[in-house]
């Protein structure tokens, strides 16, 4: 179960956090014993990771919109109900630290859903990393389908990669089953991390030549309680904009993972940041954020 072993010249990469706007989440509907009315002014956090050998870079998730508005009318009335605030784009916050969004390879979206994706458009060289099982749900999306929150023509579809996590290139690394080594040095892993929504991939960056790990864990859980299991996913929430009141659309498969995240955090000079992890925003919202970057 170990985690690979550092080889001789181990190439690693180095991230930075970047503001991307913040949302009230109510915590009612996420947390089983979260108090009625409870909320939580949480970031939607996106990543910058550079790897110095090869020069590449690579966002994990993109934040919100400033014009929320634009998302689908299904988004628009949780943005409406969730106090979306978004002072400081992804793309701004990139501008702050001297980068262009035309210098990113690649974005990798831990899924597709509203408050990671901020608007594509503004990546027009990018290439987009994506869960193979996301496509379903732009099957038809919207406006096809009124309703949808996906719109059908999110993704450039010339710059898409949809990764499938059953193909022969994909292994187990450390507690994780299903992963891919995507720089084939062992500096960055993308993670199979099902549950939360068709096509959810957390990203694991070796952060330091000698063994130090952070784990880019999406919407895996939106609250450290459910990682330590003070709290379990809410289930059945009357007024929830989720299907079945769950803010997962596999409860099962999302606790098998959050076992994983578990397991992983027991390995020695590891974290985890969550994409909506506003204790860890807290402590480090100077240093840590572009130009900066995260202490391995």
């Amino acid at each position: 179960m170990s985690l690979p072993t550092p080889t001789p010249n181990q190439p690693y990469c180095t991230i930075s956090a970047l503001q991307a706007g913040f949302m009230e989440l109510k915590l009612d509907m996420l947390l089983d014993n979260a108090a009625p009315g409870s909320t939580l002014d949480a970031p939607s956090l996106s990543f910058l990771i550079q790897h110095p050998t090869n020069n590449t870079k690579m966002l994990v998730d993109l934040g919100l919109r400033k014009d929320w508005e634009n998302y689908t009318p299904f988004d628009v009335s949780i943005c409406q109900n969730w106090d979306v605030r978004v002072p400081q784009d992804v793309v701004e916050s990139l501008r702050n630290g001297g980068l262009e969004p035309s210098q990113i390879d690649y974005i990798c979206l831990t899924h597709v859903h509203f408050d990671h994706v901020c608007n594509p458009r503004f990546f027009p060289e990018s290439t987009f990393l994506v869960g193979a099982n996301a496509q379903r749900l732009f099957q038809p999306g919207y406006p096809a389908d009124p309703n949808s929150s996906f719109a059908s023509d999110l993704l450039p579809v010339d710059r898409t990669v949809f990764l499938d996590a059953q193909s022969k290139e994909w292994g187990k690394v450390g507690p994780f089953e299903r992963t891919l080594d995507f720089y084939g040095d062992g500096s960055l892993f993308i993670v199979d991390a099902p549950g939360h929504l068709p096509g959810h991939i957390n990203v694991l960056v070796r952060t330091s030549p000698d063994g130090d790990w952070i784990l880019l864990a999406g919407d895996s859980a939106h609250h450290w309680n459910i990682i330590t299991g003070e709290s379990h996913v809410a289930h059945g929430v009357a007024g929830s904009p989720f299907p079945g009141g769950c803010v997962n659309a596999d409860r099962e498969e999302a606790e098998v993972h959050l076992r994983c995240i578990r397991r992983f955090l027991e390995e020695e000079r590891t974290k985890v940041i969550i994409g909506h992890d506003e204790p860890w925003f807290r402590e480090n919202k100077d240093t840590a954020f572009w130009p900066g970057t995260i202490e391995a």
